[in-house]
C-alpha cells in the first residue's frame, strides 16, 4: 500500500518568505531517490536546488515554473510505500541556515523578542497570472481578480496590459529575485550620507609581484589578479584603521566596530549584482585569500552562492577595472562604512625623479559613510592602501 507524501517549500531562513520556481528537474512518473534534486528555485539571495526528503514516484507537480511560491506551500506529491518513514522536514532549506548574526562586536546588545516579521497577505492568483504579471512588472495587489474567490487570472493581467500598453515599442525588463534584492539594497544605501575620495597610484611593483607569484605551485588554478592584491591591502590596512570596519546603529545613533573583517567581493553576473563575503578575511594568507576570491566569484557568477556568504559582510571591494573602466564612485553596501573601488590598470606616463616613464597606474576610489568617518580618516586609510600597492614589500611585511 502506498502513501502520498506532500512536499512543501521549506522555510528559507534569512527572513525570506517566498521563492520563484525556476524549473523542475523531475517529471510525473519519475522515480526519485532520497536527496535527489527535485527543482531549482530562486530567492532574493541566490539560486538554490531543492533535494527530495522522500523516496518514491512523482505523482503530481503542483506549481508551474515561473510561479512565486510562499514558504509552506505544497509544490509536489510523491507516492511512496507506507513502510517508508517520512523524514522530519528540515527546518530550513538545505544550504540555508537561520538568520545569521552579525559578526561579534565590541559592544553587545540584546534584540527584543517582540521584533518579528509581520504576516503579509498575498493576492490569490493563478500560476499563469503570476508568471504574466512578473514578466510584465505588474503588482498583483493592484489588480481586481475575476476568478474563483477573487483570484487574479491571466485574462485579468492581459486586460491591465491592454490599458497600460505603451504606444511605442518600449520593452519592459522582468526582474529576477536577485536583481530586485540589488535594487532594494541600492535604495537603502543612498539613505546614508556618503562621500568619496580618490587616489591614482603607480602599481607597477604590484604587477611585477603578481607576475612572479603566478607561476608558483601555491597559486595554481587560482585567480591572482590586481583585485586579489588590493583586497589583501584593504584587509591589512584595517588593522591600523579599525573604524572603517564598522556600521551605523540607527537605533542608538552611533557606530559599532566589528571585530572580524568579512570582506565582500562585488560580482556582476547574468543573474544580477551580488556581494558574497569572505568570513574573517583578516586571518587569511594571500594564497588563502586568492582561493576564497576564486571560489566565491565562480559560485556567484553561476548563481549558486551559499547564503552564509551573502550575509554579515563588514566591508566591500569592487573592481570596475575588469570592464576597462578607469574608475567609479560606488555606493555603499547597506550596513557597511566603506567600499573600495579598483579601476583598470593601464600604462600611463608617470614622473619619477623628474623623468617621465611608462608605468602601470590605477585609480582607487573610497566611498565612506560620513556618520562614521570624516574626510581625514577616509583619506588616510585610502593613502595607506595605496602605499601598499605602490610598495608591495610594505604589504608583505604585514603578512
Amino acid at each position: 500500500m502506498s502513501t502520498t507524501h506532500e512536499f512543501r517549500l521549506p522555510d528559507l531562513g534569512e527572513g525570506l518568505t517566498s521563492a520563484d520556481l525556476v524549473e523542475w528537474t523531475v517529471r510525473v512518473g519519475d522515480t526519485v531517490a532520497l536527496n535527489q534534486v527535485l527543482a531549482q528555485v530562486e530567492t532574493a539571495k541566490a539560486l538554490v536546488e531543492l533535494p527530495s526528503p522522500y523516496v518514491g514516484v512523482v505523482s503530481e507537480l503542483l506549481v508551474e515554473p515561473g510561479t512565486t511560491v510562499p514558504v509552506g506551500t505544497p509544490i509536489i506529491r510523491i507516492e511512496g510505500s507506507d513502510d517508508s518513514h517520512d523524514p522530519q522536514p528540515p527546518s530550513v532549506l538545505v544550504g540555508y541556515g537561520p538568520a545569521a548574526e552579525r559578526p561579534s562586536r565590541r559592544r553587545r546588545r540584546i534584540t527584543p523578542d517582540s521584533l518579528s516579521a509581520p504576516n503579509i497577505e498575498r493576492r490569490p492568483a493563478t500560476p499563469s497570472a503570476r508568471r504574466a504579471a512578473r514578466e510584465a512588472g505588474i503588482d498583483l495587489s493592484e489588480i481586481t481578480g475575476s476568478g474563483f474567490d477573487g483570484a487574479v487570472t491571466a485574462a485579468d493581467v492581459a486586460d491591465v496590459l491592454a490599458v497600460k500598453a505603451p504606444s511605442d515599442d518600449a520593452t519592459r525588463l522582468a526582474s529576477s529575485g536577485i536583481r530586485k534584492q540589488m535594487a532594494s539594497a541600492m535604495v537603502a544605501s543612498v539613505r546614508a550620507p556618503q562621500a568619496s575620495v580618490f587616489l591614482t597610484v603607480d602599481v607597477t611593483p604590484s604587477m611585477e609581484l603578481l607576475g612572479r607569484l603566478r607561476p608558483s605551485d601555491a597559486f595554481t588554478g587560482l585567480s591572482l589578479t590586481p583585485l586579489t592584491l588590493a583586497a589583501k591591502a584593504l584587509v591589512t590596512a584595517i588593522s591600523s584603521h579599525p573604524t572603517v570596519n564598522a556600521h551605523w546603529d540607527e537605533t542608538r545613533g552611533d557606530a559599532v566596530v566589528d571585530d572580524h573583517v568579512n570582506l565582500g567581493i562585488a560580482v556582476a553576473s547574468e543573474h544580477g549584482l551580488s556581494v558574497p563575503n569572505i568570513k574573517s578575511a583578516e586571518t587569511l594568507s594571500l594564497v588563502q585569500l586568492a582561493r576564497a576570491v576564486t571560489e566565491l566569484t565562480v559560485a556567484a557568477r553561476a548563481g549558486v552562492t551559499d547564503v552564509h556568504h551573502l550575509t554579515g559582510g563588514t566591508i566591500t571591494i569592487t573592481n570596475v577595472g575588469i570592464f576597462g573602466v578607469d574608475g567609479g564612485v560606488p555606493l555603499l553596501n547597506p550596513g557597511e562604512a566603506v567600499i573600495l573601488c579598483l579601476g583598470a590598470v593601464s600604462e600611463r606616463p608617470w614622473v619619477i625623479e623628474r623623468k617621465i616613464e611608462a608605468r602601470s597606474v590605477a585609480t582607487l576610489t573610497l566611498t565612506f559613510d560620513h556618520r562614521i568617518l570624516d574626510g581625514e580618516q577616509a583619506a588616510r586609510f585610502l593613502s595607506f592602501v595605496a602605499q601598499m600597492l605602490a610598495d608591495p614589500d610594505l604589504l608583505l611585511s604585514h603578512l
